[in-house]
């Protein structure tokens, strides 16, 4: 009776430890589920966001950028579709600085709904802004820049020559508005342009669209009553 009282007693003891373990062994598998848990969250957390595949561009990083950016993207030939039809421009190799920052505006789809904004006939028609909200936003986010001039490459401001206006502020050396670009639509050309705004390049196709455009009814600030939107500029080959 004894022993089995006594066996009994150790039974009961051994459950009880068993059990105990077993509760451990449950807080230990627990705890590191929850590390994993919390270690999976802060790794989440801990992404990078998208970060920007150029920099914003300034007066004093444009130039620079512009001569690394010409060098891995040659391309030379776009077409602007607009309202009255499709213009397709060359733009010149010797101009550098101005090829690239048109073509890289290009593949940034900068130009899509923007507007030829000012047409003067028989002189210029103008384009590359907009009053859109959507416009300077893209501009704020691209960066604020002006580029220097580039106008002894021998180009002339002759009939169907794409060139860049100087920027709204007041400057000596004629600063270009990178944005910006105008066509000379006067059968003369404009030679008196030449050597104050740098030619980049010419139309190739589509001077009977420009002259089109240039016979639309303006406002006295040579803005048009009707907009005439650039529905898009793309490379062509």
């Amino acid at each position: 009776m004894r022993f089995l009282l006594m066996l009994l007693v150790a039974l009961g003891f051994s459950l009880t430890f068993l059990n105990c373990e077993d509760k451990q062994t449950s807080k230990k598998t627990q705890n590191t589920v929850i590390k994993d848990s919390t270690e999976i969250t802060t790794k989440t957390k801990a992404k990078k966001k998208n970060e920007r595949k150029y920099p914003k561009l300034t007066d004093e990083n444009a130039m620079e950028f512009f001569l690394e950016y010409e060098k891995e993207n040659p391309e030379d030939m776009v077409r602007i579709t607009t309202d009255f039809g499709v213009i397709d421009i060359k733009l010149y190799d010797k101009t550098k600085f101005h090829r690239a920052n048109f073509i890289y505006l290009t593949k940034l789809k900068y130009f899509h709904g923007t507007q030829f904004y000012r047409v003067v006939k028989d002189f210029v028609i103008q384009g590359g802004s907009s009053d859109d909200y959507n416009i300077m936003t893209r501009r704020k986010n691209i960066g604020h820049y002006l580029l220097p001039p580039d106008t002894k490459r021998g180009y002339t401001h002759k009939r169907g020559a794409i060139s860049m206006p100087s920027s709204e502020i007041e400057n000596a050396y004629k600063l270009a508005s990178p944005y910006q670009f105008f066509i000379v639509q006067s059968p003369n050309g404009a030679a008196y342009l030449d050597g104050d705004y740098t030619v980049f390049g010419e139309v190739i196709s589509g001077m009977d669209v420009v002259d089109e455009i240039a016979q639309v009814k303006t406002d006295d600030g040579e803005w048009p009553l009707q907009n005439v939107y650039i529905r898009k500029i793309e490379l062509i080959e």
